[in-house]
C-alpha cells in the first residue's frame, strides 16, 4: 500500500516539479510534550495545476529523479492568493521611468 499524505506546495517555480511540506504532530515520548515537524517532498505534476499554497494530496511513488518519490494525486483546495494575477513588471516600472 503507498502512502497518501497531504500537505501545502511551498514552492512551484520548477516545471512538473512542486515542494510540498507535510505538517506532523506527535507527543513527545518521555515529557508528553506535543511536537510539530515538517517534512519536505519534492513531488511530480504533470500538468503544472498546483501554486504555491495550495493544500494538495500526494503519493509515494518510484524515484523519478534524485529529490522526486511522490506524485500528485489533486489539489484538494486552491489558494485563493493565487488565482488574482499580478500586473506584468513592465506595467509597474513605466510611472516610475515617467516621473523622473
Amino acid at each position: 500500500m503507498r502512502r497518501r499524505v497531504i500537505g501545502i506546495v511551498t514552492r512551484d517555480k520548477t516545471l512538473k516539479t512542486r515542494r510540498v511540506e507535510v505538517e506532523r504532530s506527535y507527543r513527545h515520548p518521555k515529557y508528553g510534550k506535543t511536537l510539530r515537524t515538517r517534512t519536505i517532498c519534492y513531488t511530480h505534476d504533470e500538468d503544472n495545476t498546483s501554486h504555491i499554497g495550495d493544500l494538495v494530496e500526494i503519493i509515494e511513488c518510484r524515484p523519478m529523479s534524485r529529490l522526486k518519490r511522490w506524485r500528485l494525486v489533486k489539489v484538494v483546495r486552491a489558494n485563493k492568493a493565487t488565482a488574482t494575477v499580478a500586473p506584468p513588471a513592465a506595467a509597474v516600472a513605466e510611472p516610475a521611468a515617467a516621473a523622473n
